[in-house]
């Protein structure tokens, strides 16, 4: 991880593109969630394990601001860093960069936990201890 940032490199398959041969727009959100569980597996509490403590993490926000784009074949860098951790939210940001460093695409994701009856719940304080002590630049 750099500045707080994890990378993770993709390749653009040729059914992530659309008819006019560029990475179809709603794509660069799952982009995001490869990004964001790779960053947590490097933080050492992949989401498997976060569900086996009987936790999961739910989209309930997203935004993604479009700058370029890039076709198949294409080897494209998300860029994943927690900004937020509040007591049942986290929110992570991206940017997808090309692989002659062009800015793609940034955004985010906000997730509140929630138990596995749908319930609310506080980000398990493991998690917390974990992302704090790595990433200390956190709000």
């Amino acid at each position: 991880m750099e500045n707080g940032w994890h990378k993770t490199s993709i390749r653009v398959r040729y059914k992530d593109t659309d008819r006019m041969g560029v990475v179809y727009y709603g794509n660069y959100l799952t982009f995001f969630e490869v990004g964001r569980a790779e960053l947590m597996r490097e933080l050492g509490f992949p989401y498997s394990r976060m569900e086996a403590l009987g936790h999961s993490l739910v989209v309930v926000e997203a935004a993604a601001k479009y700058h370029a784009n890039v076709g198949y074949d294409s080897l494209v860098t998300v860029l994943t860093a927690v900004t937020q951790l509040k007591r049942a939210t986290i929110r992570f940001d991206y940017k997808v960069i090309s692989e002659d460093e062009r800015l793609l695409v940034s955004g985010y994701t906000l997730h509140a936990c929630i138990q596995p009856n749908q319930k609310p719940s506080r980000i398990p304080e493991e998690i917390k201890r974990i992302i704090e002590r790595k990433i200390p630049s956190i709000d």
